[in-house]
């Protein structure tokens, strides 16, 4: 069998290529015959080739000098005098180059699974055939070659190499029954004949043990792990066969073992403690049992707490520090990056070896013992401050975490009273240690410098808690612009891609920019932070949007450093233009990453450009509400008069940006919706909400005397049709009662409109529509949210807001019905109840001297005005006697009165109303309205039936007019109300134009095909006639143009129905109209449109 391995044959005689005489081949390129074992390719030859022929010569040569005792029997005694040869085959194959490429550690691993290996796996499992462990141990042709041996060589060669942590991750792989025997045979082995070497690496071995991490084993340590647990199970003792190989074999929960060894290593303390010679030895032996008891006491709320990441980073420089000033150290000559990851791995100890709860007493009082033993000595090394040294360190540091343990625990209530008075002792006893050491032997505190190079180690090489030392990193000011700081934020950036970090950065950065002026590294800075910021999700982008308002405020990262705002206004301006070329979903995506970029550079300069360029440029106003909306940080409200009352950024933005600067009513529009999309965007939360909406844009500017009422209105129109959800009651935060009174106030002001001089009016009477709108809305609005009020609040507002009213025009409180509710009922003139039914359980009198006897129909009038549901409770309730002709004709000639009394102080809307009353009056004969002839020759024989109401209504503005412009009138009423009503009469007669043409389509589509020609040209022309009449009447200052223009119109109408004429014997009657229309059209005085009329008449 041996020869067969020797000559690089399997025993079935198949060949294998084991790279024997071709030693320069690379092993990625040659595969050994590894039983099947694919993962052996990737772990370069551990079978036979020259290194392992190496060792065999070696072990040849070991044997010859043991003979006539096999290797297998070695004593320790023995290896002084045998372990040379061995020693010098391991060191020359570990310096070897014949590996591609070169691994000068690689076979000091390899070796030692070798030999561990062999000695484990020859005798555990007889039943297995030699044939089937060369197709199935990785490790059988290469350790078979090796002569038969003892733990002494294996433990022997341990300690040459001086590899505790390799003997430690080796034995922590095995299986969980058979690690602690092999434990116990090393501590056994330690224990006899005692060396002040084997008492180093028995130490050595315990405290890597206690560093051991999970998880960080090699391809090499797992395929140890895995033909161990196949060959050395527990079933392989009672006979049964092993299970198949298989190289990834699951890794079994080590928790359970570690807990079962410390005891072994406790005890092998015990065994040895007599030849533990040197204090600073002596030291380093409690440090490892303070360490194992402290792990025992972690109690369930500090189980998994981990050091503050500052007192962890302080730890490492100190530890980094001492090994540093120790030439004794191992560690003394090695670089700072191997020397910080070892002392990360000497702090970061995880409490998942415990010590067994039974173990634990046992344990302490053996450590009160050595500390009572050794205190004298030790008191002498530690007091030294020259003879500080990493073991004196480690255990202070370990005692006083221990004796605040104790403390803890000793006020459990689940301890025995025997058990807390050990406790309570031993933490007395080393509390009592610890006064007796000078503070300056604690160890060597470390400079920022070594901190700072600390941190920027562990960050590069991404070691446990980088990402926590990024924040430190990013947070300590003094290391801030340094070349090492500066070059490791750069080499790392892709670390600091997060809020948090980059906000600390800033915030560093802003701090630490007055004492660098190496322009050309803070805009490597600003540069790398940027960067990092571009890459954030927008969610992430927002909070650092969020933390640099909250820090430096509308100026944002301009504010942190002049590099930040080098070049904005032109990155402002191009990014810009390239949104304004965006129209398509992936271009919204690629705008709202540019506009990032900027508002977080200056976010008060980019909501302002943003708002210019959605009121000036059309139809962008809603795309750029939707990028700003995607910016929900942007939200964000400044206190700038008191912090009782912050002020939205936004808010601000817009109304220095835009509120007084909106020029035309195009710009008021777009600055309208772009306000409405900001609160009901369509894919996104809203920016801005009605409430604050309300306190900003309306509530400081409604008042009559305000340049901005109008478009405060109009805000406000907007604000009350947002739909919220109706448990938001975002009205009564703003105030709802005294808001509801300034808008009857406003309304109040337009009863005087035409009084007042036309400089104190900074609004027209069409407004009146709006507020009117307004308060309609409000009160909806208020009554639907009353319920948030206590009903005692509700009351107590109410009157307040009846008795401020109660100063005003009586028909404002008819509009707050639905406030006023049950509380208070309609109240009215006294000479209302004189033409109206009104039921008195809803309304009541009001003595109000202006509206004396027989004005009881102009106050019928002003309620039919107010709104269209009142218009119709007042036609229903409105008393004629139809019967009684002397009542019809008193009620028409009344009628006409309170008509040209009200309608010069009406808007459209309400001018609108009173029309229909008009027409609702004329259409059930309550309302007289004779025919007159003033311009009719003779009355043809035709159906004006259909048409009655618009030659009736047509005459009643006429003789309306007539009434207003006769000389007791003519003073009445300012230039500017003339125009107004002119306006009114206007939009009349085009209404009834247009009733006129649909009743006309009605007629010529209906079963009976009647041709209407002739009554339409008829209507026309006694409507051309009338406005020229009222026209000519009218104040000649331009007053009348409107009605000119408004002739015209009906002439192109009529011409239409002229040309399509075709009846019999219409020549002769159409030249008679011809010929009356120019006579009447001669009397125009407006030179240039009589000439128009005429022209235009000429041509038919």
């Amino acid at each position: 069998m041996a020869r067969a391995a020797a000559s690089g044959r399997a025993p079935d005689g198949g060949a294998e290529d084991l790279g024997v005489g071709r030693r320069r081949r690379s092993p990625e390129l040659g595969h050994a015959a590894l039983g099947g074992s694919p993962a052996a390719m990737d772990l370069g030859p551990v079978t036979i080739c020259g290194e392992v022929s190496i060792l065999h010569g070696g072990f040849l040569l070991a044997s010859k000098l043991c003979h006539p005792k096999p290797l297998s029997e070695l004593a320790k005694s023995d290896w002084p005098l045998v372990g040379k040869p061995i020693i010098d085959a391991l060191q020359e194959i570990c310096t070897s180059h014949s590996s591609y490429p070169p691994q000068p550690n690689a076979w000091k691993r390899k070796a030692a699974v070798i030999l561990w290996s062999k000695i484990l796996l020859d005798n555990s499992s007889p039943s297995v055939s030699a044939n089937q462990r060369w197709k199935e141990d990785t490790f059988f042709s290469a350790s078979n070659m090796i002569p038969e041996i003892n733990h002494t060589v294996l433990f022997e060669l341990f300690k040459a190499v001086s590899a505790p942590r390799l003997f430690t991750q080796l034995l922590l792989v095995l299986p969980e029954h058979v690690c602690p025997r092999e434990l116990e045979t090393f501590v056994g082995y330690v224990a006899d004949q005692t060396s002040p070497v084997d008492v180093s690496f028995f130490l050595d071995v315990w405290w890597e043990i206690m560093k051991h991490k999970e998880g960080q084993e090699d391809r090499l340590m797992l395929l140890f792990q895995a033909v161990s647990h196949q060959y050395l199970s527990e079933s392989d003792e009672t006979g049964q066969l092993p299970k198949r190989f298989r190289s990834d074999a699951p890794s079994l929960p080590r928790s359970s073992l570690a807990t079962s060894i410390l005891p072994i290593l406790t005890e092998g303390l015990k065994l040895i403690k007599e030849s533990v010679g040197p204090a600073r030895m002596k030291c380093y032996a409690l440090a490892n049992l303070v360490e194992v008891l402290s792990s025992g006491l972690v109690t369930a709320e500090r189980e998994t707490e981990l050091l503050p990441v500052q007192t962890y980073l302080h730890k490492i420089a100190s530890v980094v520090t001492l090994w540093s000033n120790d030439c004794e150290n191992r560690y003394n000559k090695r670089d700072l990056d191997e020397k910080v990851k070892e002392a990360e791995r000497s702090v970061s100890l995880l409490s998942t070896a415990k010590l067994p709860s039974e173990s634990l007493p046992i344990s302490l009082g053996f450590l009160r013992g050595l500390l009572e033993e050794w205190s004298p000595e030790l008191q002498g090394l530690l007091n030294d401050p020259q003879q500080i040294c990493y073991e004196s360190y480690r255990l202070l540091d370990g005692l006083a975490s221990l004796e605040k343990k104790l403390t803890d625990c000793a006020k459990s209530q689940e301890l025995s009273k025997e058990m807390v008075q050990g406790m309570s002792e031993l933490g007395d006893l080393i509390a009592g240690f610890l006064k007796k050491i000078n503070p300056e032997s604690w160890g060597k505190s470390s400079d920022s410098d070594l901190a700072a190079s600390v941190a920027m180690v562990i960050i590069e090489k991404k070691m446990d808690r980088h990402a926590e030392m990024c924040s430190v990193f990013a947070s300590e000011k003094s290391w801030a612009f340094t070349n090492d700081w500066v070059a490791c934020l750069v080499r790392n950036k892709d670390l600091f891609q997060e809020p948090e970090l980059l906000l600390k950065l800033l915030e560093t950065a802003a701090a630490s920019s007055c004492s660098t002026e190496n322009r050309e590294q803070q805009a490597m800075v600003a540069s790398t932070i940027l960067e990092c910021y571009i890459e954030l999700s927008l969610p992430d982008k927002n909070k650092v949007i969020s933390g640099v308002l909250a820090t430096w405020g509308r100026q944002g990262l301009s504010g942190v450093l002049a590099v930040f705002s080098e070049g904005f206004q032109e990155e402002l301006n191009v990014s810009f233009n390239q949104i304004i070329k965006s129209a398509s979903g992936e271009g919204f995506k690629k705008s709202v990453a540019s506009v990032s970029r900027v508002v977080v550079l200056n976010p008060e300069a980019t909501i302002k450009k943003m708002i210019n360029l959605a009121i000036a440029n059309l139809g962008t106003h809603q795309f750029m509400a939707e990028i700003l909306c995607s910016f929900p940080a942007l939200s964000f409200r400044e206190s700038w008069d008191s912090p009782e009352a912050p002020v939205s950024l936004l808010l601000g933005c817009l109304k220095e940006s835009a509120w007084d600067r909106l020029s035309s009513a195009k710009e008021k529009e777009q600055f309208l919706e772009f306000v409405v999309h900001l609160m009901q965007p369509s894919g996104a939360s809203p920016l801005l909400f009605p409430a604050e909406v309300t306190q900003s844009l309306v509530i400081p500017f409604l008042k009559s005397d305000s340049p901005c009422i109008e478009l405060c209105l109009q805000v406000l129109d907007k604000v009350l049709k947002v739909q919220v959800p109706s448990e938001e009651s975002w009205v009564h935060t703003c105030h709802p009662f005294p808001l509801l009174l300034c808008l009857c106030r406003l309304l109040d002001g337009f009863t005087q409109y035409w009084h007042e001089q036309q400089g104190q009016r900074g609004y027209s009477l069409e407004t009146k529509d709006l507020v009117a709108t307004n308060l309609a809305q409000l009160c909806d609005a208020v009554s639907v949210q009353k319920d948030c009020l206590s009903p005692d609040l509700w009351t107590q507002s109410v009157a307040w807001l009846h008795k401020k009213v109660g100063a005003l025009d009586w028909t404002i409180g008819l509009r707050l019905k639905s406030i006023y509710g049950g509380h208070f009922k309609n109240e009215v003139p006294a000479t209302l109840f004189e033409v109206c039914k009104l039921p008195e359980d809803e309304w009541t009198s009001r003595p109000l001297p202006n509206y004396g006897a027989g004005s009881g129909l102009l106050a019928w009038m002003e309620c039919c005005c107010i709104s269209t549901a009142l218009r119709e409770q007042m036609l229903v309730l409105l008393m004629v006697n139809v019967d009684n002709p002397e009542e019809v004709n008193l009620f028409s000639k009344g009628f006409l009165l309170a008509f040209v009394q009200v309608f010069p102080w009406c808007s459209q809307s309400e001018w609108r109303r009173l029309v229909h009353v008009v027409k609702s009056l004329l259409e059930r004969e309550i309302l007289y309205v004779p025919y007159s002839l003033e311009y009719i020759q003779y009355l043809p024989l035709l159906n004006f039936r259909p048409f009655a109401y618009h030659l009736q209504f047509s005459v009643l503005l006429l003789r309306a007019f007539q009434f207003l412009c006769s000389s007791s009138g003519s003073t009445w009423l300012p230039t500017e109300a003339w125009k107004h009503v002119a306006r009114l009469y206007c939009l009349a007669v085009s209404d009834l134009l247009g009733s006129v043409k649909s009743i006309a389509l009605c007629q010529w589509h209906s079963t009976e095909e009647k041709n209407v020609t002739r009554e339409l040209s008829f209507i026309h022309v006694q409507l051309f006639c009338h406005t020229l009449h009222v026209a000519a009447m009218l104040p000649d200052d331009g007053t009348g143009e409107p009605l000119l223009l408004l002739s015209l119109e009906i002439l192109s109408q009529y011409k239409m129905l002229h040309d399509a004429d075709e009846s019999l014997g219409s020549a002769l009657r159409k030249a008679n109209e011809r010929h009356f229309l120019e006579s009447i059209a001669e009397n125009v005085t407006n030179k240039e449109l009589r000439t128009m009329l005429l022209q235009k008449l000429r041509k038919l």
